[in-house]
C-alpha cells in the first residue's frame, strides 16, 4: 500500500477518541490519517465503557454514528443507589431538566467509527506502531512509526496523541514541562460478563461492609457486573459461585430481591487510579482521552471525557481552518483541563463514597451512611449527582 507522507492531523491512537476526531474532522474537510497499533478484530473487542453521557449520545449522532446506538442502545433515566439494606432511585430527568444516559459499550461505538471511516474517511492504518513524536515544538512535526515490518515518517501539522498513558504522544511533552498528578485506590474491581439478563432496568450502585458492588448490563441478555476485591486478586480464586452468592449478599435489600444467575463468560481484575497530564498541549502535540487522564469507572467518565477532548479539539481546527484563528486551539488544554477534573472530583466522590476502604475506621463509614442518605433526602444533593453523572454540557 501506499503510506501517506503528510497530513494536516496526525492521529495516534485508533481507539474512541481518535476515531471520533477523525470523523469530525473529516466532516470540516480537515485530512488526518488515524496511526493504530493494534489490528482491526483486537481493536472491535477490547472490553471498556458501557455509559454514554447525553452530550457523548449527542455528537454521535451529530457525527452520522447514531443509527445503530439508537436502534441497539438502552436509554436509562436514573441509577439506583443502595445502602443499609436500602434502595433509593435518582431520576436523572427531572433532576437534569431532561438529561439521560445511553447503555452503548464501547466495544461498539468502535465498530460504528470504524465502519464508517473506511466506508467514506480519511486513512486508518491497523498495525501501525507509533515509535516516536519529532519536533512538538516546531511547525511540521513527526511521527515515525512501523508499518507492515517498515518504518515510515508522517509530517503533520498537528499530532494528536489518543493513545493512552504509556503512549509516544504524552512522551512528547518535555518532562521539565509535563506535569502528572496521580491518586491510586487501595481496591480493584473484579468485573464479570454475564450470559443473563440484567437483575434490575438500571444501574445498581451498592455500598456495603462487605464491599462495593455494580450491577449493569451491556444487552438485555449480557450483564456486565462488578465487585470490590483487594489489589493483586487472582480472578481465578473466585469461582462463579462464589461470584454470584458475593453480589447478591453486597446488593440485598429489604425484599425479594437477588440477582439472576447465569454462566460467567469474562473475568478480569481492574485497578483503580486517577491521573491527570498538564498541559494538554505542548506546541503543535495536543492529547486526549487516557493520554491526558484517566479515572477511576465508578464515575463513568473514561469515555465521556475523551469523547468532550476531541469535540473540544474538533471545534478548535474546524476555527482554525475556516478562519485562520488559533483562539479555540490555544484554549485547548484550559478549557479541557477544567472539566478533566471537575470529573476526576466527581469520580474520587463516588469511588470513597461507594468502597469501603482496607483501613477504614467505624468513623469513616458513618460517614459514608450520612452522604448516601444526604442524597436520598436532598434534592440538591441528588441534583449535583444526577447532572455530573448525567455530565456537564460540552460548551
Amino acid at each position: 500500500m501506499t503510506h501517506p507522507r503528510h497530513t494536516t492531523v496526525g492521529i495516534i491512537g485508533g481507539g474512541p477518541a481518535g476515531l471520533l476526531l477523525a470523523r469530525l474532522l473529516h466532516r470540516s474537510g480537515i485530512d488526518c490519517v488515524v496511526l493504530e497499533s493494534r489490528d482491526r478484530s483486537y481493536v472491535e473487542r477490547r472490553q471498556r465503557a458501557g455509559i454514554l453521557e447525553q452530550g457523548t449520545v449527542d455528537v454521535l449522532r451529530a457525527c452520522g454514528a447514531g443509527e445503530r446506538m439508537d436502534r441497539e442502545g438502552l436509554v436509562h433515566d436514573g441509577i439506583e443507589l443502595r445502602w443499609n439494606q436500602r434502595a433509593h432511585r435518582l431520576d436523572f430527568p427531572a433532576l437534569t431538566g431532561g438529561r439521560r444516559v445511553m447503555v452503548y459499550a464501547q466495544t461498539e461505538v468502535v465498530k460504528d467509527l470504524i465502519a464508517l471511516q473506511l466506508a467514506d474517511g480519511p486513512p486508518l492504518l491497523f498495525g501501525a506502531r507509533a515509535l516516536a513524536v519529532t519536533g512538538a515544538d516546531t511547525g511540521r512535526p513527526a511521527v515515525r512509526y512501523r508499518h507492515q515490518d517498515r518504518e515510515q515518517t508522517l509530517t503533520c501539522d498537528y499530532v494528536v496523541g489518543c493513545d493512552g498513558f504509556h503512549g509516544v504522544a504524552r512522551e512528547a511533552v518535555p518532562e521539565g514541562v509535563r506535569r502528572t498528578y496521580t491518586r491510586s485506590y487501595p481496591y480493584s474491581w473484579l468485573g464479570v460478563l454475564a450470559e443473563v439478563p440484567p437483575s434490575h432496568d438500571e444501574l445498581i450502585y451498592a455500598h456495603s461492609a462487605r464491599g462495593f458492588a455494580l450491577f449493569s448490563m451491556r444487552t438485555p441478555t449480557v450483564s456486565r457486573l462488578y465487585l470490590q476485591v483487594p489489589n493483586g486478586t487472582d480472578p481465578a480464586d473466585w469461582p462463579d459461585d462464589r461470584i454470584w452468592d458475593e453480589l447478591e449478599a453486597r446488593g440485598a435489600i429489604d425484599g425479594p430481591w437477588k440477582p439472576a444467575r447465569g454462566p460467567l463468560t469474562a473475568k478480569a481484575v481492574l485497578p483503580m487510579r486517577s491521573s491527570v497530564t498538564e498541559p494538554m498541549r505542548y506546541g503543535r502535540v495536543l492529547l486526549a482521552g487516557d493520554a491526558a487522564h484517566i479515572v477511576p469507572p465508578t464515575g463513568a467518565k473514561g469515555l465521556n471525557l475523551a469523547v468532550a477532548d476531541v469535540t473540544v479539539l474538533a471545534r478548535a481546527l474546524d476555527r482554525l481552518h475556516r478562519t485562520g484563528s488559533t483562539e479555540l486551539l490555544d484554549a485547548y488544554s484550559d478549557t479541557c483541563l477544567r472539566r478533566v477534573w471537575r470529573a476526576e472530583h466527581f469520580s474520587a466522590f463516588m469511588t470513597t463514597t461507594l468502597h469501603t476502604a482496607p483501613d477504614q475506621s467505624p468513623f469513616d463509614a458513618r460517614l459514608q451512611l450520612s452522604q448516601l442518605d444526604r442524597i436520598a433526602g436532598s434534592p440538591h444533593a441528588a441534583a449535583e449527582l444526577a447532572e455530573n453523572y448525567t455530565g456537564l454540557p460540552l460548551t
